[in-house]
């Protein structure tokens, strides 16, 4: 409270008592009176004092009623309230104490007993407000440094996608697209049964931002197969192949130098090793089928090959939007789990959309 002096609020309907109270708290505190306790309420909510002195025994609403009605609003809560009675029951102190207040003063007063309360009861709300302050700031650090960390992150993954854009003919327009068409994808089956508990809110933004990075492992591939205009040949194309693992251990290395579990590294890689895998067992590397292969990697999939047709590349032009989605269709259950085909069937009019609005 610095070198402001504590506002005390005296409840009390008798004016004698008011005027004891007042003359013996100004000189120290500020004091607000009230006479009953319905405009004890008003001024608590109007400006909250920093404690309540309040008698139980008053016309209206009691100095009880008046204590719940003060405690039961979240804001006013922590003001510390003092009953003055001369009510003198160990039953009536177990009852003001049961409604939230925090000390009970017999009648008549002893003033050195009545300042050392209030003393202990302002230190008290003084450490309760200090430490509200700090968990305060320590909740708006933490969201800073969240914040901080996935910014990093997200640079991170622009540089590294970008390195991949420097040694591939493809643009960084197609890892805008591609991230684009799987987030579509995700939000759609998200409402189906089978995908609900993978595809949830945290998880769906941690695979769209992984999405760049689903070739980096082009970076190890030797240009004379990475940029070649015609088709490769069969040791070649098992050289491509290796852009998978290559990308892998890229992430695993990554994840060895933090040390530390991150989820984002669970998409990443999934997204990475699995999204050449076809849903018939005859993709790689693994040659994993259906069920066994990553939600994250079956909906980058269909993302992926969707724009590879649609798009102008040195070994081939770009097929039309209806093509493509026709030999989507075609592969369904064979290169592509049926169910991504389906949520990509109902969204073949977004597509087009993005293809057309981001065009290299």
């Amino acid at each position: 409270m610095g070198n402001l002096k504590a506002t005390i609020l005296v409840v009390d309907d008798t004016s004698s008592n008011i005027m004891l109270l007042s003359s013996l708290l100004k000189e120290n505190y500020r004091v607000k009176v009230a006479t009953n306790g319905e405009k004890a309420i008003f001024i608590v909510q109007a400006d909250p004092p920093d404690l309540i002195l309040l008698d139980i025994m008053m016309p209206g609403i009691d100095g009880y009623e008046t204590c719940r009605r003060i405690k039961s609003e979240p804001k006013y809560s922590d003001i510390p309230i003092i009953f003055l009675t001369a009510k003198s029951d160990d039953e009536d102190e177990s009852k003001g104490l049961e409604l939230g207040a925090v000390d009970y003063i017999i009648k008549p007063i002893n003033p050195l007993i009545l300042f050392s309360r209030i003393k202990t009861q302002l230190s008290l709300k003084q450490a309760r407000d200090s430490l509200k302050d700090n968990n305060k700031y320590l909740e708006e650090e933490v969201k800073r440094r969240i914040k901080e960390i996935e910014l990093i992150q997200e640079v991170s993954i622009a540089a590294m996608a970008s390195l991949a854009e420097t040694r591939d003919n493809e643009t960084g327009k197609h890892i805008q697209r591609t991230q684009l068409y799987v987030k579509q994808l995700a939000l759609e089956l998200k409402n189906n049964e089978l995908f609900k508990d993978y595809l949830t809110d945290k998880s769906i933004r941690l695979i769209v931002k992984s999405t760049p990075l689903h070739d980096i492992g082009k970076v190890g591939i030797p240009d004379n197969i990475l940029l070649k205009a015609g088709g490769l040949t069969k040791e070649e194309f098992e050289i491509m192949k290796t852009h998978t693992v290559i990308g892998k251990v890229a992430i695993e290395r990554a994840e060895f130098v933090i040390d530390i579990p991150n989820t984002f590294f669970k998409y990443a890689k999934e997204i990475i090793y699995f999204h050449h895998e076809k849903w018939d067992g005859s993709g790689y590397p693994e040659k994993i089928s259906g069920y066994e292969i990553p939600v994250s990697a079956r909906i980058m999939a269909v993302a992926d090959v969707y724009d590879a047709l649609v798009t102008k590349r040195v070994y081939k032009e770009a097929f039309s939007h209806e093509m493509a989605v026709n030999i989507i269709k075609e592969d369904s259950g064979k290169h592509f789990d049926p169910i991504v085909v389906e949520a990509f069937l109902k969204l073949e009019k977004k597509f087009k959309e993005i293809s057309y609005e981001l065009k290299d």
